[in-house]
Formats: structure tokens, C-alpha cells, sequence
């Protein structure tokens, strides 16, 4: 690690990342397909492709034939009813609440980034009592453009009043590394969220890959020691 490097803010992306909210997105999905009709699916199926949307979620997890105008119906339902169900069974992956602790003790700021709208990131952060903690919260609709583009990392930095070169971001897809890395912040692979079979993210150019939260709070404690 660069021993210039001065950390005052952690952002993280949050599906995936923060929060593990497969169970919840998973859960609304196949509620959506039984009362169309249509064959559940197994979360394992359809996780690698929850930090792509709602709508990646139900293309993976219905026939090809299907009209656009029905995929439509789909995801509205599906959306609907996630909204009414935000935090049912949504947690804290093992070890994040000691990392968001561990930031807080040493008086770092820290954030979230993510491509989830803002009718959904409000009343989860609300739900998991996280807004009043967050020095930022950032949504895809909240700028012009959406990660992998630089304008959120941009919002979230003017947000928390940091420097994007004094920011760390962590992620589990290839367009959280692109966008932090756009802005020069240091980047995390989060390899222990929604990643597909075929993702590679030793090729992302992350500063390190991360397999746990507890290897965050070790990431975030060796930047305070140099």
C-alpha cells in the first residue's frame, strides 16, 4: 500500500457488499413468478445476477420466449413487492457490523454507493438503521449516470465532504471497481458477495481482493498503520 495514502472515508456498494439482501430479493422474485404462473428458482441460481438488477434477476430465471411487454408486468410486480418487504430477511454479512465499529472508533466517515434506486436505498438504510450513520448514501437514480460512471463516486465524495483520492471503495461486480478506480479511490473486490461463475475479478484491477468483512476491518487497520 502506498504509504501516501491518507484514508478518511470508507464507501461500500450495498447488495452484495454491505448487506446480504439475497434472501429478500430472491423471496420477491419467486413470489412474483408463482402468482404469474411461472416455475420458481433456486437463490443460487439467481444471486450471481442480483448487482445487475431486478431485471437481469427475472431474465435468468425465465424462458427466452417470453414477450417483452410480460417481462414488464414482471419486474413491476416484482419490484412492488420487494418494496412492501424491503428488510424481511435481509442481515449484515458475518462481520460487517465489527467493520462499520471499527471505522467509526478510528472517526473515519464511511458510505454506501449503489445502483439500487432510491424508492428502494431509503427505507432499507432506513430499516437497518443506517442513515444517521452514513456520511453519504448515494443511489443509481441519484446522479445522471449510474456506476460503472465516475458521477456517483463524484456525488457521494461531495456528500461526505472527502477527498475521492482519501476514499477506499468496496464492491462484488466489475462496474463498482471501474467506478471507483475512474476517480482514483483505492477499490476492494468484495469476492464473498454476488459474483458470477464466469467473473474474474483478479483481472478488475482492484487494490486486493477481499473474502470476508473481517478482511476489511484488517485492510482499513494496516491503512491507519502506515
Amino acid at each position: 500500500m502506498n504509504s501516501e495514502f491518507k484514508l478518511s472515508c470508507v464507501l461500500f456498494d450495498l447488495d452484495g457488499t454491505l448487506v446480504d439482501t439475497a434472501p429478500d430479493l430472491c423471496a420477491c422474485l419467486n413470489a412474483t413468478l408463482a402468482a404469474h404462473d411461472l416455475n420458481t428458482v433456486s437463490p443460487a441460481h439467481v444471486k450471481p445476477f442480483i448487482s445487475w438488477g431486478a431485471l437481469a434477476m427475472i431474465n435468468a430465471s425465465v424462458s427466452p420466449d417470453i414477450s417483452e411487454t410480460k417481462r414488464a408486468e414482471l419486474l413491476e410486480a416484482m419490484l412492488t413487492h420487494y418494496e412492501n418487504n424491503i428488510a424481511e430477511h435481509t442481515v449484515f454479512f458475518t462481520g460487517m457490523v465489527e467493520t462499520l465499529a471499527t471505522i467509526e472508533q478510528h472517526g473515519l466517515k464511511w458510505g454506501v454507493v449503489t445502483n439500487k434506486r432510491q424508492r428502494f436505498t431509503t427505507p432499507l438504510m432506513d430499516a437497518l438503521q443506517l442513515t444517521d450513520r452514513a456520511a453519504c448514501i448515494i443511489s443509481g437514480d441519484s446522479t445522471a449516470n449510474p456506476k460503472p460512471h465516475s458521477d456517483p463516486m463524484i456525488a457521494a465524495c461531495a456528500q461526505a465532504n472527502v477527498n475521492p483520492r482519501e476514499c477506499v471503495y468496496i464492491g462484488d461486480a466489475l462496474h463498482d471497481i471501474t467506478a471507483g478506480k475512474s476517480v482514483q479511490m483505492k477499490t476492494l473486490a468484495a469476492v464473498y458477495g454476488y459474483l458470477k461463475p464466469t467473473d474474474t475479478p483478479e483481472t478488475w484491477g482492484a487494490d486486493a481482493l477481499i473474502a470476508s468483512p473481517a478482511q476489511i476491518t484488517t485492510w482499513i487497520n494496516t491503512a491507519l498503520c502506515h
